[in-house]
C-alpha cells in the first residue's frame, strides 16, 4: 500500500518484485499480470494506474487498492440471501466476460481472487491477481503473457480437468467458465463440489480421474 500525491491524492496498491526474487519466471509472471490488467477497463476488475521500473531496475506497477473481502467470506459473514449472492456472482461473470473479450483467460478464479468492497454501501466484486493469465490472441501469447509449460497453473479445487494437465496449450475460456461454476456452487451451498482435503492428498492422476 502506498500514497499517491500527484496528479491526485489517493491510496494505491504498489506491486514490486522483492530483491532476490527477480528470477526470469517471477518477472515473466509479474509482467503478465501488469500487461493483462492494463488491457482491461471494467468496474469488476482491479485497474492498473501506472507502471515502470525503479532506479535499481526492478519492475513495478501501481493498481487500484481494493480493500475487500473474499467473496465467499463476504456472503457468509453478511448472511446474504441467495438473490444477493447471485447478483454478486453475475457481476463477476461480467468481469470475466470482459477479460475474455480482451483475449485474456484468468486461470485462477477462486474466492480469494474475487474481493468484495463496498462503495457508497453498495457491494462491488473486484477480480484480482492475473499473474497466471493466458492470452487467447496469438500476437500476445509469446510476447506479453507468461504461460507455464510443464507446470500446473491454478488452484486444484477450482480448475477444470484440462487445466490440471501439463499441456497448458489446450486451455481456453471454458476453463474460466468451469471455475466460475465451482465458485457458484460454493457460494450457494457453502462447500466445494469435491472435498478439498482429498484433492490435496491424492496424486495428480487420481485428481484428474475425480
Amino acid at each position: 500500500v502506498a500514497d499517491q500525491t500527484e496528479p491526485v491524492q489517493r491510496r494505491v496498491a504498489l506491486k514490486i518484485i522483492k530483491p532476490g526474487m527477480d528470477t526470469k519466471e517471477v518477472i515473466a509472471r509479474f509482467q503478465a499480470e501488469q500487461q493483462a490488467l492494463a488491457m482491461m477497463d471494467h468496474p469488476n476488475i482491479a485497474r492498473v494506474l501506472d507502471a515502470g521500473v525503479t532506479d535499481t531496475g526492478r519492475p513495478y506497477f501501481v493498481m487500484e487498492l481494493v480493500k475487500g473481502t473474499p467473496i465467499s467470506d463476504f456472503c457468509d459473514c453478511g448472511r446474504m440471501t441467495m438473490r444477493d449472492r447471485l447478483s454478486l456472482f453475475v457481476a463477476v461473470c461480467h468481469g470475466v466476460q470482459h477479460a475474455h473479450q480482451k483475449g485474456i483467460i484468468h486461470r485462477d478464479l477462486k474466492p480469494s481472487n474475487v474481493l468484495v468492497a463496498e462503495y457508497d454501501d453498495v457491494p462491488v466484486p473486484k477480480i484480482i491477481d492475473f499473474g497466471v493469465a493466458k492470452a487467447t490472441q496469438t500476437r500476445l501469447t509469446n510476447h506479453t503473457l507468461f504461460t507455464e509449460f510443464g507446470q500446473v497453473v491454478g488452484t486444484f479445487a477450482y480448475m477444470s480437468p484440462e487445466q490440471a494437465k501439463f499441456n497448458q496449450l489446450d486451455i481456453d475460456t471454458r476453463s474460466d467458465v468451469y471455475s466460475l461454476g465451482v465458485l457458484l456452487y460454493e457460494l450457494l451451498t457453502g462447500e466445494l463440489p469435491f472435498e478439498s482435503a482429498r484433492l490435496r492428498k491424492e496424486p495428480l492422476d487420481e485428481i484428474l480421474r475425480i
